[in-house]
């Protein structure tokens, strides 16, 4: 020991994100495709693409153009299986794999790699989920290099107009909610437009690869046009309404008949009826929810108490101002009252007279008009009010699959409610701890190529922790939730949580400079179980013997 050199590095969870990498063949596949089998390069494309998922799912706190500092305590030849050190991963490695996926295109690599891990993992599914979200960018982009990507402001879905923004399209699909499909788009792009035209690019590419598909695009209500969905009708859509719509307005203000709704339980009422909007038969189905009725009337009755408020607060001061005549006064009133709501205003415009002169009048001192004062009472429209109330927790889908046996209301609603698939994996991606939220990269092609990253890193944590949740039911096992108690369906999050503090532990001889010994520490029983569900690549990073309650002592 006195002759002997004794280091560690930290492998906690991130050994279960390089197996799933493994397992999916992610290096590989890009090199495939980007011709990173050049014996002369140190680190590929694709061992430089499975370096930033490493970091994007290390839940650090260091962003993903930041990797090379993310492998200075780890062990790197274990998670990226070559002989590769720390230093070998550097800004310009990562960068130069970031310009050779935009010089590929980051949507036609990301479609073609994960088509081919969907189709050999039996992960397609029969319904493709649509959406987009804006991520916020800082930094000034004026390069002069052509690119479809442009960074500029937008409608922020964050809530963050003031910054420049891109936005990001995603398509997810099957029992995993694995995304399919991701498009870099510039900041102020309409979800109108760009919808139908990512649904177009996705049924183009499924051609070219032979792939017939016969499910059902499901988006919001952007997707419902009239001048493009209705137009082409070629394939088979749900969405919801805009309640912009004359017709669905008047659906929903009118109500339906008790006899017309059906219990669909957990507080759900569905009503079905055909409509010809747009000269496309469809069927709409309007959703009621209790539970989203209680919460829109009770934040409406705040929004009444609030502008009733406002509005006496403002009638209050106009009834203390003096007017020249009484046309003065009904014209302040009416600019006042002219876009209020669900409220109405009566009033009277009185004289006011006073004498002439201050001090004790005279007997025959006659009073003279000074101008004209409002008096104003305020009472709520319990008839408009009434009708809006009946919209609440309403809302309507619409679809082209007319055929209620084999595609009945309540699968509609439940697909439908299934489009969250698409919100989590936006969630995921902003959450702070994964640090992609906003980004400073030096040109719109690098942030196209990182934003591809982005979703590969969604891909795998999607991916882990569908198979992960598998095969603990396949095989009757369990593992503990926060509360310790056994649960068969736990978030990768959470198993993340679990391997924190597994480090491996090097032992270098006197002049060695590869370490003569390795042994992984901290492997309790629980983390044993974990590793060997997730396979056999884990085992072999993690240094234990697959289906044994050993493991190995030293690599």
């Amino acid at each position: 020991m006195e002759n002997q050199e004794i280091k560690t590095a930290a492998l906690d969870h991130i050994g279960l994100v390089a197996a799933t990498c493994k397992d999916l063949d992610i290096g590989n596949r890009i090199n495939n495709r980007l011709n990173g089998h050049d014996p002369r390069r140190v680190v590929s494309a694709g061992t430089a693409v499975v370096a930033m998922i490493l970091n994007g799912l290390g839940f650090t706190n260091r962003r993903l153009y930041l990797t090379h500092q993310f492998f200075k305590d780890k062990p790197v030849d274990r998670l990226l299986g070559e002989s590769l050190k720390a230093e070998d991963i550097t800004d310009s490695t990562l960068g130069k794999a970031l310009d050779e996926i935009a010089d590929y295109g980051p949507t036609q690599l990301f479609g073609e790699v994960a088509y081919e891990i969907a189709m050999e993992h039996n992960l397609l599914g029969t319904h493709k989920r649509l959406d987009t979200t804006s991520i916020y960018v800082h930094g000034d982009y004026s390069s002069p290099e052509p690119c479809a990507l442009e960074v500029t402001y937008g409608h922020s879905k964050d809530h963050r107009p003031d910054l420049k923004q891109v936005v990001l399209s995603l398509v997810v699909s099957g029992p995993a909610a694995m995304p399919l499909w991701e498009e870099s788009l510039s900041g102020n792009s309409n979800d109108s437009k760009s919808f139908h035209e990512t649904i177009a690019q996705v049924r183009a590419f499924e051609q070219q690869i032979d792939l017939t598909s016969s499910g059902k695009w499901i988006a919001d209500s952007k997707l419902y046009a009239k001048d493009k969905l209705l137009k082409e009708n070629g394939y088979l859509w749900l969405t919801r309404v805009p309640e912009t719509l004359k017709e669905a307005r008047e659906r929903l203000e009118n109500g339906m008949d008790a006899q017309e709704w059906q219990e669909a339980g957990n507080g759900y009422r569905l009503a079905s009826c055909m409509s010809n909007y747009g000269g496309v038969r469809q069927r709409w189905l309007i959703v009621y929810s209790e539970q989203a009725y209680k919460k829109e009337k009770t934040t409406f009755e705040k929004q009444l108490e609030k502008q009733e408020a406002t509005l006496k607060k403002k009638l209050w001061h106009m009834s203390n101002e003096l007017y020249a005549c009484d046309q003065d006064a009904q014209k302040a009133l009416a600019k006042e009252t002219k876009n209020i709501n669900y409220f109405q205003v009566s009033h009277t415009c009185a004289p006011v007279e006073r004498y002439a002169t201050r001090g004790r009048p005279h007997a025959d001192d006659k009073k003279t008009t000074v101008g004209w004062r409002l008096q104003c009472e305020i009472y709520r429209d319990e008839i408009s009010i009434e009708k809006q109330l009946k919209k609440k927790g309403c809302f309507i889908l619409a679809t082209n699959d007319l055929n209620t046996t084999t595609y009945p209301d309540a699968q509609m609603l439940k697909d439908y409610k299934d489009q969250q698939d698409v919100e989590r994996g936006f969630r995921f991606l902003k959450d702070p701890w994964f640090m992609v939220d906003s980004i400073f990269l030096k040109s719109e092609k690098r942030i196209s190529a990182l934003m591809m990253v982005m979703t590969l890193c969604l891909m795998v944590y999607n991916i882990a922790q569908y198979k992960l949740r598998n095969t603990l039911k396949e095989n009757g096992k369990t593992l503990p939730n926060q509360l310790g108690k056994q649960i068969q369906n736990p978030t990768l999050r959470w198993v993340f949580q679990l391997m924190e503090g597994i480090a491996v532990v090097l032992f270098y001889g006197e002049r060695g400079a590869q370490p003569i010994r390795e042994v992984v520490t901290n492997l309790d029983a629980t983390r044993l179980k974990i590793i060997r569900l997730c396979g056999s690549s884990a085992c072999n990073i993690y240094g234990i013997i697959e289906n044994s309650t050993e493991k190995i002592v030293g690599m």
